[in-house]
């Protein structure tokens, strides 16, 4: 089996599963999912049960194989006993960027913990991948009505990302936010591009996008959604033709699950404030940093 544990947003949850995905399908094995973290998370819950994923929960038996509890390192005869049968592995991530010698060191039965942020680690498994990641049910109401309107204009999805990254302190010195040049630069980079765009604004501060965007060209805030319906924002964002991402993998999944082969997606070049992380990996070859 291939256990990952999960934590964080949606957007670290998807990579998280993406991995794991990626490897249950190479040793023809379960996925499945530790969730236990979210017991003490009081900002993050699991948030994978709209989608289509492919996996089952942990139980008793798995924790015991990886040693997930806390008996403070005691193992009895039957721990003993799988760990000799199953001989597991546990992969913790070293460094952000792309690391090849983990697809080398997993077996059939590993854990994983970390977050896994590139597409290195699971593109050749796109087509599977699109399929986990629809979301099971039907659009309505207002996000029916916005996705008419995305899918019949020449659409580019514009996310501003603010939340805890303005909000809490060591978040926002960790992450920053992505400033209005950059947007300013992206939406010129787009327009260069394409005619008549019409910009669809996803935030989780849309007063604060109302009142400090202003553009040549059509733009609508998409307000449909709160917080626990997150995802339809991003389906939305990925229904739309290309897309400005913040520094966020919440944007980064609407724009890989963007299914244009044309589309043009603009990434910030400065994705955290501490430059020393090496994010090389993090954004695909094909999409525009400035």
């Amino acid at each position: 089996m291939i256990v990952i544990g999960l934590n964080g947003g949606i957007g670290n949850q998807l990579f998280q599963y993406a991995l794991g995905r990626k490897l249950s399908i190479q040793f023809n094995t379960a996925l499945v999912l530790d969730v236990s973290s979210f017991e003490k998370d009081t900002l993050r819950k699991y948030s994978l049960s709209p989608f289509s994923v492919k996996h089952r929960a942990i139980t008793n038996k798995d924790r015991m194989l990886f040693e997930i509890d806390e008996r403070n390192g005691i193992e009895d005869l039957a721990g003993s006993l799988l760990k000799w049968i199953y001989r597991p592995v546990v992969i913790k991530e070293k460094q952000f960027n792309y690391d090849a010698g983990v697809l080398k060191r997993a077996k059939k039965n590993t854990h994983l913990i970390g977050y896994w942020q590139s597409e290195k680690y699971f593109s050749d498994i796109r087509t599977e991948l699109l399929q986990d990641f629809t979301i099971k049910n039907l659009l309505e109401n207002k996000n029916k009505e916005f996705a008419k309107h995305i899918t019949s204009a020449n659409s580019v999805s514009l996310h501003v990302r603010r939340g805890d990254y303005i909000s809490n302190p060591s978040t926002n010195n960790y992450h920053g936010t992505c400033g209005l040049d950059y947007y300013a630069k992206a939406i010129e980079t787009i327009v260069s591009k394409i005619p008549n765009p019409v910009i669809f604004v996803f935030s989780d501060d849309l007063q604060w996008t109302k009142n400090n965007f202003n553009t040549d060209f059509e733009t609508i805030f998409v307000n449909a959604n709160k917080d626990e319906t997150a995802y339809e924002d991003l389906r939305l964002m990925s229904l739309c033709k290309h897309n400005i991402i913040a520094n966020s993998s919440f944007s980064w999944w609407g724009a890989w699950l963007n299914q244009n082969k044309n589309k043009i997606v603009i990434a910030p070049q400065k994705w955290f404030n501490d430059s020393s992380i090496n994010t090389q990996d993090l954004i695909p070859s094909s999409w525009i940093r400035i």
